[in-house]
């Protein structure tokens, strides 16, 4: 079984910068897609990014690139979004998810297997 626990939420103003992590057990990160994903109230559940197994590889939504950047520790199995110059928009409860399919998009949440339980972010304008 697969579990993730996210950290490192908070109430920051425009333009701080904030680093949620994501500790996971019962997966190694690193065989797995990670992604983080947000919901703000009444809003659909978004991508913001993501990192595919093995190789690596980084996406990024348009409203976030430029201003995140998604990163994975193997030693630690841990993975992590930095978050810098934050925007009110930003504000969500941010989602820390495991796509262990190997079928499916890595921007669609529905093609996750795992989630955490989320960590609010508020940024304050």
């Amino acid at each position: 079984q697969v579990r993730l626990v996210e950290s490192g939420g908070g109430l920051v103003q425009a333009g701080d910068s904030l680093r949620l992590s994501c500790a996971a057990s019962g997966r190694t990160v690193s065989t797995a897609d990670m992604g983080w994903f947000r919901q703000a109230p009444g809003k659909e559940r978004e991508f913001v990014a993501t990192i595919t197994r093995r190789t690596g590889f980084v996406y990024y939504a348009d409203s976030v690139k430029g201003r995140f950047t998604i990163s994975r520790d193997n030693a630690k199995n841990m993975v992590y979004l930095q978050m810098n110059s934050l925007k009110p928009e930003d504000t969500a409860v941010y989602y820390c998810a495991t796509k262990v399919r190997l079928t499916g998009s890595v921007r669609d949440n529905t093609d996750y297997d795992y989630w955490g339980q989320g960590t609010q972010v508020t940024v304050s304008s």
